[in-house]
């Protein structure tokens, strides 16, 4: 197997090209377009049922897509090569475990798979985090079981690491030092990194992106900085709904005073015409106001 995978220059180590993903009458994705900029750390975020893990999913060639494609690594996610899969670490909201063998047997199973693995992490991260070595890993909590899947995706040091939920689980120490973690493989060695989460803070402890799913469709990606500059909530007096304009992102009708409040994008430097209608008003939002507006 070659260890030595090489993306092209210029391609994303991580993107999906107008994904569909229907279950029976329910449309999970809508046409979904995505990329995750070498040496990122994406935060996608979502309220829960919004389509995150569908699409991980997707973006990891685990689940079967209606239309449209993904790629990892600068291969098709359906067809990944071992050379692709010895760089990537990953771990989904709920990980399997092969519940009979105990941590320490399933650390010793995986070190001989990967040539980058890195034992002296497993160790410092066992002892840390107190993890019982002679346990089974069928009788760990799920905080546990989360905990021994996320030191098996760092040992690997991939190029690309995607995490479901990570803190889903978690206390909050761990969680802290699983942010750190993050921070730290990105900054240091370059890891482009996506992870799922509705937890706001998580983002702003650590993204360099952020990407909202809503209702299966991808509303808005951006970098972290650019986000109070391009997105903006519009108020309008209106009590009559005003027809959709140009970057409009969503809208919430607004009982209390009778008008519309709208997240609207701005295009090519300029806010829409909208924002000069007698008694408009603009507002910056920060990301936590973002999320709520976006998702509700």
């Amino acid at each position: 197997m070659n260890a030595m995978l090489k993306i092209s220059a210029g391609v994303a180590p991580l993107q999906a090209c107008g994904i569909c993903k229907r279950y029976d009458d329910r449309t999970a994705l809508d046409t979904v377009d995505f990329a995750l900029p070498e040496g990122a750390v994406l935060g996608l975020i979502g309220r829960n049922g919004a389509g995150k893990s569908t699409l991980i999913r997707a973006l990891m060639g685990l689940i079967d897509v209606d239309a449209g494609n993904a790629t990892v690594l600068g291969e098709p996610a359906l067809a990944m090569s071992d050379a692709a899969k010895e760089r990537l670490g990953y771990v989904p909201q709920d990980p399997d475990v092969l519940g009979w063998l105990r941590v320490d047997e399933m650390f010793a199973l995986l070190r001989g798979q990967y040539p980058r693995w890195d034992q002296e992490f497993v160790e410092a991260q066992l002892a840390r985090t107190q993890l019982p070595r002679d346990r089974a890993l069928g009788r760990l909590s799920p905080g546990e079981r989360q905990q021994v899947a996320l030191i098996r995706a760092l040992a690997v040091q991939p190029s690309l690491l995607v995490l479901d939920e990570p803190a889903a689980a978690l206390d909050p120490v761990a969680r802290r030092d699983l942010l750190r973690e993050i921070a730290l493989r990105a900054g240091e060695s370059g890891t482009s990194v996506l992870f799922s989460t509705h937890i706001v803070s998580d983002l702003e402890r650590v993204a360099s992106h952020v990407a909202f799913l809503h209702q299966g469709r991808l509303l808005l990606q951006a970098p972290m900085d650019d986000l109070k500059e391009r997105y903006a909530r519009l108020w309008l007096p209106s009590r009559v709904a005003p027809p959709r304009i140009v970057g409009e992102i969503s809208r919430r009708p607004q009982q209390a005073f009778g008008g519309w409040s709208l997240v609207v994008e701005q295009i090519d430097g300029r806010w829409p015409e909208a924002t000069q209608q007698p008694g408009a008003r603009l507002e910056t939002l920060g990301l936590e106001d973002l999320f709520v507006e976006i998702a509700e």
